[in-house]
Order: C-alpha cells, then sequence, then structure tokens
C-alpha cells in the first residue's frame, strides 16, 4: 500500500514559463535558447494534491513567490558568500 503523499501547490508551470519567469526575475538581458532535438519529457508534471488537500492541508505560499524568495535568498547568501571569499583570497595574496 502506497502511504506518500504529494506536497505540492497544485498548480502547474512549464520549464519555459519557469525559466521566462527567472529571467525576469534576475533581471537577465540574454537569450534563452531550448534544445528542441532532445525530447520534450512529461509533458504534465502537475501533482496530485487531493490526498494532502483532503486533510485540511493547504500551501501557504505559491510557487511564484517561493521561487522569487529562493532568488533573493541565492542572491544575498550565496553571492556574498562568494564575493567574501574572493577579497579574503585576494587579502592573502
Amino acid at each position: 500500500m502506497n502511504k506518500s503523499i504529494n506536497i505540492s501547490t497544485g498548480t502547474d508551470l512549464t520549464i519555459k514559463d519557469l525559466a521566462y519567469l527567472i529571467k525576469e526575475d534576475i533581471d537577465y538581458q540574454g537569450i534563452i535558447k531550448f534544445d528542441t532535438s532532445k525530447p520534450d519529457g512529461a509533458m504534465k508534471k502537475l501533482q496530485d494534491v487531493s490526498k494532502l488537500a483532503s486533510l485540511g492541508w493547504q500551501p501557504k505560499i505559491d510557487l511564484v513567490s517561493r521561487l522569487r524568495s529562493t532568488i533573493e535568498w541565492y542572491s544575498e547568501t550565496i553571492i556574498k558568500h562568494k564575493i567574501n571569499l574572493i577579497n579574503s583570497t585576494d587579502e592573502t595574496k
């Protein structure tokens, strides 16, 4: 018996839409190219969250908001950490 429960917002977003959302959010001015010679993969990746919803659970944050907070965290944490590493390396020269 399968006792797993999908935890998701229950909304769908294509990889293309996700890529352009990230592009817009980080103000990327380059071109996004998709390799159309490769298979598309699963046409739908929407999770069925009906079991979890029947237990009364609802997501507190939508996918777009979570993505934006992840980008913000990455920008503030990871990039600053990399800058600190570069600066500390420069100081030891």
